[in-house]
C-alpha cells in the first residue's frame, strides 16, 4: 500500500502543463472578447507611451515627480505585457493551457508589477510630502543620486521578493493541473501542491507585511499633507494640482487589488463566473489605463507638452 502511494505521488508530481479553467463559458463570445481585449491593450500602450516619450524627450520634465510618473507608466507596460499577449492567444484558441514554467513566469511578472506599482506610488507620496511640507529642503533631499537609489529599490525589491515566492512555488510537488483563472498566480499553484510547505505560507506573509508598511507610509504622508493644506491656501492649490491625481491612482489601485483579493477568498462560491473573471483582472485593466490619463489630463506641464506636440504636428 505504501509503495502504491509513493508511485502515485511520483506520477502526479510530473506536470508540465496547466489548464486555465477561467475560460470556461467564453467560447461563444471569443471574437468580441478578443476585439475588446486588443483595444484595451492598444489604449494601454498608447496612453503610457505618450507619457513616457513626453517626459523623456522634454528636459524641463526631468524632475522627481515626473521621473516617478514615467517609471509608473513603464511598470504598467511591464505588468500588462505579462498578461495580455497570452490572453489574446487563448481567446483565439480552443484549448487554454499554459506550461509550468510559463505559469510561474506569468505569476512572477504580474506579482512584481503590482508590488512595484505600490512602491512607486509610495515614493510619489513621499516626494509630495517633502515638496509641500519641507520645501526648503526639497532640493537637498530629492537629489539625482537619491532618486536613482529610490527607483532601484522600487524595481529590485519587488523582483527579489517575488523571485523568492516563485522559487518556493517551483519546488513544491504538484498534484493537480487546473487553475480556476484566466491567468496564473502563485496562490493557485500553491493550492495544487501535494503537501503544504512552510515557505509557501511564510514568504507571502512576509511580502504582505512589507506592502502593508508601504500603505501606512502613504497614509502618514497624506496626514501631513492634509495638515499642511489646512494651514496654507497656496499648498492647498498645489495639493489639488499634484496630489489629487496621485490620490485617484492610489484609490484605483487599492480598490482593484481589494476586488481581486475578494475574488480569491469568495469567488468560487458566491460570485458568478464572468463577474469573478472581471474582478480578477480589474487591476490589469483600470490602473494601466487611468494612471496615464489622470496624470496627463490633470498635470498642467504634461498636458501642455502633449498639446504642443500635436499642434506642431498638425
Amino acid at each position: 500500500m505504501q509503495e502504491r502511494t509513493l508511485n502515485m505521488m511520483d506520477n502526479v508530481s510530473v506536470i508540465f502543463m496547466f489548464t486555465l479553467t477561467g475560460f470556461n463559458g467564453t467560447a461563444n463570445h471569443r471574437v468580441t472578447l478578443f476585439a475588446l481585449t486588443l483595444l484595451c491593450y492598444g489604449v494601454i500602450w498608447l496612453a503610457n507611451m505618450t507619457i513616457i516619450v513626453t517626459i523623456c524627450m522634454d528636459k524641463s520634465l526631468h524632475e522627481p515627480m515626473y521621473i516617478f510618473l514615467c517609471n509608473l507608466c513603464i511598470n504598467g507596460l511591464y505588468g500588462t505585457t505579462g498578461f495580455y499577449p497570452k490572453l489574446l492567444s487563448d481567446l483565439l484558441s480552443s484549448t487554454h493551457v499554459i506550461s509550468y514554467s510559463g505559469c510561474l513566469l506569468q505569476g512572477f511578472v504580474v506579482h512584481s508589477s503590482v508590488c512595484a506599482d505600490v512602491t512607486i506610488l509610495a515614493l510619489m507620496a513621499f516626494d509630495r510630502y517633502v515638496a509641500l511640507c519641507q520645501p526648503l529642503t526639497y532640493n537637498s533631499v530629492m537629489t539625482k543620486g537619491r532618486i536613482c537609489v529610490f527607483l532601484s529599490i522600487a524595481w529590485l525589491v519587488p523582483i527579489y521578493l517575488m523571485l523568492q515566492g516563485t522559487i518556493a512555488t517551483s519546488l513544491a510537488r504538484v498534484c493537480g493541473s487546473h487553475i480556476p483563472r484566466i491567468y496564473c498566480i502563485n496562490y493557485f499553484v500553491n493550492r495544487l501542491a501535494c503537501t503544504a510547505s512552510l515557505a509557501s505560507a511564510v514568504i507571502p506573509g512576509f511580502n504582505y507585511t512589507i506592502y502593508v508598511l508601504h500603505f501606512f507610509s502613504i497614509v502618514w504622508s497624506y496626514i501631513h499633507l492634509i495638515k499642511e493644506c489646512i494651514i496654507s491656501s497656496e499648498n492647498r492649490s498645489k495639493f489639488m494640482q499634484t496630489c489629487l491625481p496621485h490620490l485617484f491612482c492610489l484609490t484605483i489601485l487599492f480598490v482593484s487589488m481589494f476586488f481581486d483579493l475578494l475574488y480569491i477568498r469568495f469567488g468560487n462560491n458566491r460570485i458568478s463566473h464572468h463577474v469573478g473573471n472581471f474582478m480578477s483582472i480589474e487591476f490589469l485593466i483600470i490602473p494601466p489605463i487611468f494612471n496615464p490619463l489622470i496624470y496627463g489630463l490633470k498635470l498642467t506641464q504634461i498636458r501642455k507638452k502633449i498639446t504642443q506636440f500635436f499642434i506642431r504636428k498638425k
